[in-house]
């Protein structure tokens, strides 16, 4: 397996828990493992461009994307495959050139079509059944990094990027 040229990503599910939380207020919380953010430091240093598209469009995915200066970031997307093509025309990739993790049915499109597909360990079976890897982590305990880890491991040492 070559190293892909776009890594992108669900968030809910995949970055998260998958759970919203409010307060009696109003606000809106959501848990984010900052162990994640290494996933993004290895795929920069190998020049992979990462993505993120989202079916929310909530301030806070947005604040989260800003703080880890995320290449792409698409929100409120209901149909990711299209948006990912486009993307994909826009950088020169192909979609085999792209790797993808999600956990539910608004990511099984794009699941299918990339080259290699994740899923994190509580995602339903009807999704795990069309992916390459499923991590040991459930979303929003490091699955994401456990996926590029994964990627990486394929071609080389992670210890030779650190």
């Amino acid at each position: 397996m070559m190293l892909p040229k776009l890594i992108l990503t669900d968030i809910d599910g995949v970055w998260t828990d998958g759970g919203m939380y409010y307060d009696q207020t109003g606000n809106e919380w959501k848990k984010f493992n900052t162990s994640d953010s290494a996933g993004i430091v290895f795929a920069r240093k190998l020049n992979i461009v990462v993505g993120i598209i989202t079916g929310e469009d909530t301030e806070i995915v947005k604040r989260r994307a800003q703080k880890l200066k995320i290449d792409h970031l698409y929100v409120g997307i209901s149909d990711k495959l299209p948006v990912a093509q486009e993307l994909c025309e826009k950088l020169g990739f192909n979609l085999d050139q792209v790797a993808y993790i999600g956990d539910d049915i608004g990511d099984l499109e794009l699941l299918k079509q990339v080259g290699v597909a994740a899923a994190p360990s509580n995602a339903p079976q009807y999704i795990k059944k069309h992916v390459d890897f499923i991590t040991s982590k459930p979303g929003g305990e490091g699955a994401f990094r456990e996926f590029v880890e994964w990627i990486i491991s394929k071609e080389m040492d992670i210890e030779d990027l650190l």
